[in-house]
């Protein structure tokens, strides 16, 4: 293990460094990782705070590693961190380290859809603790990185905890228990959920659509595919493409996956959702001029089984039935 810090230059974008180790030098030797183990000071007389980044030294294609045949691997890597606050932000407020996660599932072949999400360290810790406290067994074993008073910023400290949290959320999701907490769901949807929404109730779903795309991406590795925290956002991404008179490009794509996935579900505390999904849908396919007659068949037989197919509600009302956030419905 291996990693690489470097100085962003002031008033450009963080640019991966381009140094490259000499050619004598082995990937891993004891020389080289700690020649590469060192964040620069800012210098003296340098009046605006420069912001650091630390990344791994590794391409993770040469550490890819194919799951059995027939198999998928879930992965967890920390291959970049950020020292913030960024550059133009107030030099004085206090400094903390966010951590660049990448999720895959990996195959024969790596992932080529990865999902990311952006956590401090204080949210590795919080997940940690919650868990803990309800299932200290499936914890036991397990040994979390503490606070420390001084050098949050080093090299070392940012590497040795981005392999602990690697290992961490790895231990956590082979679990069941820990797995199927809602500590770990919050973990890792609430603050993109929360902007989400944020977004669409300022009606601005260009920008929401976007993230919450990456969120499904992420629980669909994690969870099941007919899970409820994977139908809840599949269902919520169909309705921030279709809520708008014009639906998005990715509209139809989305709601064929939610269609497909809650064919032959038995969970009866999701048939709230699939109503109006179907609505939905019917809506959808009448914009694009597609046969709706499939759509239209399946509702005529819930209705005939005594099932309120009455569209009385909307698809965003039905999900926040389930999951309020801070959206308008």
């Amino acid at each position: 293990f291996v990693v690489h810090a470097v100085m962003a230059k002031r008033l450009v974008p963080h640019q991966p460094s381009v140094d490259s180790p000499n050619p004598g030098d082995e990937p891993d030797s004891p020389a080289l990782e700690a020649a590469a183990l060192a964040i620069a000071v800012p210098q003296a007389t340098d009046q605006t705070l420069q912001k650091a980044f630390w990344e791994r030294f590794n391409n993770p294609e040469k550490r890819f590693k194919p799951a059995p045949e027939g198999t998928t691997a879930l992965r967890f890597e920390i291959l970049m961190a950020h020292i913030m606050p960024r550059e133009g932000d107030d030099p004085k407020l206090k400094r903390y380290v966010v951590y660049e996660l990448t999720v895959r599932q990996d195959s024969q072949v790596m992932d080529a859809q990865p999902a990311k999400l952006e956590r401090r360290y204080t949210d590795f810790r919080e997940l940690y603790q919650s868990l803990k406290r309800q299932h200290p067994n499936e914890l036991c074993t397990l040994n979390f990185p503490q606070k420390v008073l001084m050098g949050n910023f080093s090299a070392d400290l940012i590497g040795e905890r981005s392999m602990a949290f690697e290992v961490f959320l790895s231990h956590v999701v082979a679990q069941p228990l820990l797995k199927e907490s809602p500590a770990l769901l919050r973990f890792l949807q609430h603050e993109e959920l929360t902007r989400a929404c944020h977004f669409l109730d300022e009606r601005r779903n260009e920008l929401a659509i976007p993230i919450l795309e990456n969120c499904f991406r992420l629980l669909n590795k994690i969870y099941m595919n007919r899970s409820r925290p994977v139908l809840l956002l599949l269902c919520r991404l169909v309705a921030a493409c279709t809520v708008s008179p014009v639906p998005h490009h990715a509209a139809e794509r989305w709601a064929l996956l939610a269609l497909s996935r809650f064919d032959t579900l038995c969970d009866i505390d999701l048939l709230p959702l699939y109503i109006p999904l179907l609505h939905t849908c019917a809506h959808l396919w009448w914009q694009r001029g597609q046969d709706q007659k499939p759509i239209t068949d399946r509702l005529t037989d819930m209705s005939r089984q005594g099932i309120n197919t009455a569209n009385i509600t909307s698809l965003t009302q039905a999900i926040h039935k389930l999951d309020p956030r801070t959206e308008t419905i």
